[in-house]
Order: structure tokens, then sequence, then C-alpha cells
């Protein structure tokens, strides 16, 4: 008799079920997007766009940008991540609170600027390699045409795997070449139509992720743990970015058995930002490098100023961090291309809880674009002229370079900016001062000027020059 009643019951429960699933669902993907919609359209002349069934409101006021990225309420943190991209890192650039804040402390002293310093000559070593290379595709010729931007990219991997793992920079390299290839399979799947838990499914580019992922994982673990053990009985120097992090961490650390430090960082947490280094380091200071080397071939009179500033301060000799500082023609140069070609073209928000910028009430769970590109080429801020390539802009600086400083922000800005801005810039200047003491540079015939997006702005279809040796 139980077992007819339930029986009888059962199409009652499927049927439940299956409107409690298309209720569900209807809330989600349209009553729910539809509301978030009506309240902000209810506050008049805004901008805002539809990211899948999620609003993404555009805020290009400086002023309320600033608001936004202070985040005094603690309110708006950072867009929720599809998971493929955690498998690249989990380190400072997605991490939120409290642990931000402790990795953000332990982090900041391997940039401080007198850390810095003696970075320059990694960069120089670097830079040299390339160089070199050059002039052998040259040999006896006037000229040879070069597409610069795998060129840069690849100075851009040897400086970053220096900088970061010092005698065991080849060991990174490696680890770095495979994070680049786990970068592109990611991107690719990022792309296409997103299905929750298909990166599970053992298809042959999920096998190669995870194969990859655990792979990169080991290598770094193993190199992390040497230097650990050499810096503790004194035979490794605290001169790259892993020793800099590493002591910083000892230091604010009491350590246990369980390798849980109490003010420091784990081994896990090391190794996931060794693999914020490359992707941050790699990618942003490529993209800046390969652009400025675009423009100037387009403006050949800021090309010889330049020239000519870097010949006056460092000769033919390699330039070191003294020669870098007076180099106020190459900064002004870098200035403009970041205002014109941000590696990053807009910055991306999320409002966990219902908040307020300026006179805007913002529900919780709407997206906030601020739009770094658009914001650094209104001509409400710079100018009729905005659209041109005009260093002089910054020749006073970056304070009075526009109508309002805060229209200038292409490593972010408040308490989340860039932690590697310094090192970037730096890296930028050292590699653009000896390409130009060494060759001038002209577009080719066949080079396309096509910006766009991937992780950083960069040129589609390449970077083809015409090179000649100076």
């Amino acid at each position: 008799m139980d077992d007819l009643v339930l029986y009888s019951l059962m199409p009652f429960s499927l049927l439940f079920l299956a409107i409690y699933g298309a209720g569900k669902a209807l809330y989600s993907i349209w009553w729910k997007p539809k509301w978030l919609e009506r309240r902000l359209r209810q506050q008049g002349k805004i901008s805002m766009f539809w990211n899948g069934k999620t609003p993404r409101l555009i805020i290009s006021d400086p002023e309320l940008m600033k608001e936004v990225l202070s985040n005094k309420l603690g309110h708006i943190q950072k867009p929720p991540l599809n998971p493929l991209i955690l498998i690249l890192a989990r380190g400072l650039t997605v991490l939120e609170g409290e642990k931000w804040a402790i990795h953000r402390r332990l982090i900041n002293p391997a940039f401080h600027l007198e850390k810095l310093k003696g970075m320059v000559p990694v960069f120089v070593i670097s830079c040299n390699k390339m160089i070199e290379e050059w002039k052998k595709m040259i040999n006896h010729q006037e000229t040879c045409e070069v597409d610069v931007w795998p060129e840069i990219q690849k100075v851009a991997k040897d400086i970053i795997s220096r900088a970061a793992f010092g005698s065991n920079y080849e060991e990174g390299k490696k680890i770095f070449e495979l994070q680049h290839e786990l970068m592109m399979l990611t991107i690719e799947a990022m792309q296409t139509l997103y299905i929750p838990g298909f990166r599970f499914v053992p298809t042959k580019k999920n096998r190669r992720r995870k194969k990859l992922n655990i792979e990169i994982t080991s290598m770094l673990r193993d190199i992390v743990e040497r230097k650990q053990n050499a810096m503790r009985t004194g035979q490794s120097k605290v001169d790259d970015l892993l020793s800099l992090l590493l002591h910083s961490s000892e230091q604010n650390s009491s350590g246990n058995e369980s390798g849980r430090r109490s003010d420091g960082l784990t081994i896990e947490e090391v190794i996931e930002e060794c693999k914020v280094f490359y992707l941050a380091g790699q990618e942003t200071t490529s993209s800046l490098l390969t652009w400025t080397i675009i423009v100037l071939a387009m403006h050949q009179d800021w090309q010889e100023k330049a020239r000519e500033e870097v010949l006056q301060v460092c000769g033919k000799k390699e330039p070191d961090f003294e020669a870098l500082t007076h180099l106020k023609t190459v900064t002004m140069i870098l200035n403009e291309v970041l205002r014109l070609y941000p590696p990053a073209i807009a910055l991306y928000q999320h409002a966990r809880e219902a908040t307020k910028i300026g006179d805007i009430s913002i529900p919780a769970g709407v997206d906030i674009t601020l739009p770094t590109m658009l914001i650094h080429r209104d001509p409400e801020f710079w100018g009729d002229d905005a659209e041109e390539f005009k260093p002089e802009r910054f020749a006073a600086g970056i304070t009075k370079a526009s109508k309002d400083h805060l229209a200038f922000f292409p490593f972010g800005w408040g308490p989340r900016i860039c932690i590697g801005q310094s090192f970037s810039l730096l890296e930028a200047k050292t590699v653009l001062a000896m390409i130009l003491q060494h060759f001038s540079f002209e577009l080719s015939p066949s080079y396309a000027h096509a910006p766009y997006t991937v992780m950083t702005l960069q040129p589609q279809r390449g970077a083809q020059l015409i090179i000649h040796q100076v």
C-alpha cells in the first residue's frame, strides 16, 4: 500500500521539481537582471551594457572612479572569476580582503625602489642578447625586417625569469614556457561557450591543462624549497624577486611544524605568487614596449629626440639606474604610449553589496567598468588633440598632463594599484634606451595597425619594422 502511495506521488514530485527549477532559472536569467536594470535606469542618464545576465555600469567620471577604486566601505571587489582563469595563478591579483592585505604587505618590499636598482643589470644582460641577435639578422646588409612583437615578448620573458629566480633563471624560463602554453589553452577555452563543469571532462585539452598545472606547480615547488634552504644556510643572496619574497615572508613569520606561518606565506602561496610574477611581469611590459616602438616608428621626430637624449646621457655605454633617472624625454614618451595604448584597456569591479558612488545607488550584483582607454582619450580631459601622440603633455609631469590628474591610470589607482608599476617602467626604459643606442627603425609596408586585447592590448597582426644599425 505504501509503495502504491509513493508511486502515485512521484508525478507530483517531479512536477514540483520541474516548476521549482524553471522558476529558479526564470528568476536568475530574467527577473533579477530586469530588476537590476530597472533600479539603475530609474536613476536617470547612466551608461550600462549587459555581460551575459549581469548588468555592467560604465563609470567614466574620474571622481566617481576614485570612489570605486578607494572602496572605503569594502562593498566593491573584483568580479567573480571564471573558474578557468584560476588555474593560471591564485596570487595577489585575484585575492580579496585580509588575505590580499597580508600578501600585499609581504610582497611590497621586493618592489621597493632600492631593491629595483639592483635589477637594472639583469635587464641589460637580457637586452644585450636581443641586440646581438638583431645585429646578426642585419649582418652586412643595410637593413632588415623584424617582427618586434615576438622579439620583445622573448626579451621580457628572459628578464622576468632572471629577475624572479636569479641563478635559477633557466629553470624559471622553462616553467614560464609551460605557463605560456597553459595561458593560451586557458584563453582558448574562455573564448568558447562556458558550460559549468565541462573543464572536468577528460578531453585532450582539459587533460593537457591539468598536466601542465601539475608540472608547473611541481617545478616551482622544487625551486622555492631549494632557494629557501640555500638562504637559510647562507648559500644564496637575497637579490631576486623570489628570495626577496621569501626573506620578507620569513621576517614576518614565527614558523611551526605544519608549515603554516602566522604572518608569512605558505610554500603554496609563494608558488602562486611566482606564477603572478610571470603573468603580470611579462605581459604588461611586452605590450608597453611593443606599442612604444611602433609609435616611435610612426613618429620619427620623437624617435630622434629620444635617441639624442639617450646618447647624450649614456653615450654607447650600458645604462645604469642613475642614467635612467635622467631620461626625461623617454619618460614622457612612455607615459604618452601608456595613455594611448594602456596594457589593460579597462578595469572591472563588482558590487558584492548595495553601495553608493556619488549620487548613484548601485544594487548588489552589478558589475562596474572603468574604461581606461576611453578616459585616456577623452577630449574633456586631454583637449581636442586627445587622439594624437603628443608626449609634451607630460613635460611637467603626470599630475599636470590633463585637466584632471585622475584621468591617467594605466596601472590602476588606489590601494590596489599595480605593485609592479615601477619594475615595469624601469624595465621598459632600459630596453628602449638600449634599442635606441643601436638601431633606428621605421614601419614596414607589411605592418597593419590592429590593436586587440588578449589579456593585454596586443598587435593582432604583429609589429613588422625595418631596422637600421646606428
